[in-house]
């Protein structure tokens, strides 16, 4: 396991709602629900640092470390080549990401910060189209891996996966760059991946075919009533350290065809995932998904409810 010393002690805030936050509250476009776009102007990259230092703060009130997600979810060939970025442009921007979010948090080296590499699936998080096998996987996001190995990155963070494949993939391609990494796995209202594996299963087979190499597991892009059923006491859930929770009870199907925001119940969220830290002690990173804001992720660490403007 390549863990991350940083995280030995304490707990961690992280934030991955910031599409739908500037999509649907701020009236910001997205092609392709892609952020990295927002580098490439002086708005956009102010706009990114807003919401690292509002985070910071947010972890300084709390007492809590902070992650920052680079905004590269989609930086990868399949995902930016439909919106016009060519594979050289995209290692440049994931390359430009870091870099931002190294002076964010070189200006704020108060507090206990990490950078992680944001990256996602090759196809759809909800229903892939097809699924690699672990070589292809590996061999693809080897690409975008290797961008961000190049610069002050602590970690590569693989967000919304559907099924082990493409998992066991993206934790050998950072073993190949030496990279700590961590895999989150999307579930459906049922609590099981949107391929059908469980959680447990998922997880183990990941570990398994790779050594047990990722630093740790995570949840993502869920309500905490569809999973909360599913955090037992198998061994591999010892495994899961991250919650990345979603605001809305909508399903997956619910979410891509809504017009509006539901944005759910901000102080009932960040109670529901306070009660999950208690009972597992071992879940020690929160964050804030589809249709959170800094409102949501204030309830989440314990602090209140700040302004949707901030």
């Amino acid at each position: 396991m390549a863990g991350l010393a940083q995280m030995e002690k304490g707990d961690f805030l992280s934030y991955a709602g910031m599409e739908t936050d500037l999509i649907f509250n701020h009236g910001i476009d997205l092609p392709g629900f892609a952020s990295f776009p927002l580098l490439e102007s002086r708005d956009g990259r102010a706009r990114l640092e807003g919401y690292c230092e509002a985070l910071i703060a947010l972890g300084r009130r709390a007492g809590m470390g902070v992650i920052l997600e680079s905004p590269t979810w989609v930086a990868n060939r399949d995902r930016g080549g439909p919106i016009g970025y060519s594979p050289e442009m995209l290692r440049a921007l994931n390359i430009e990401a870091i870099e931002l979010i190294d002076a964010v948090r070189k200006a704020h080296g108060d507090l206990p910060t990490i950078l992680s590499g944001n990256i996602g699936p090759r196809s759809d998080a909800y229903a892939p189209a097809s699924q690699m096998t672990a070589t292809e996987a590996e061999d693809y996001h080897a690409e975008q891996i290797g961008a961000l190995a190049s610069t002050a990155v602590d970690v590569v963070s693989a967000y919304t996966l559907a099924y082990p494949n493409e998992a066991i993939g993206i934790v050998q391609a950072a073993k190949r760059f030496e990279l700590p990494v961590v895999v989150s796995f999307t579930v459906e209202t049922d609590g099981k991946l949107p391929t059908g594996a469980s959680l447990v299963d998922a997880i183990s087979e990941v570990d398994q075919a790779t050594d047990g190499f990722a630093a740790y597991f995570m949840i993502n892009c869920a309500h905490p009533d569809h999973f909360e059923a599913v955090l037992n006491g198998a061994a591999s859930m010892g495994r899961l350290k991250g919650i990345i929770a979603n605001a809305s009870r909508c399903s997956h199907a619910e979410l891509d065809a809504a017009t509006v925001l539901d944005a759910g119940n901000p102080t009932e969220l960040g109670a529901q995932l306070r009660a999950i830290r208690a009972r597992h002690p071992n879940i020690t990173v929160l964050d804030g998904c589809c249709g959170t804001d800094m409102r949501h992720m204030a309830a989440i660490a314990g602090v209140g409810e700040v302004p949707i403007s901030q």
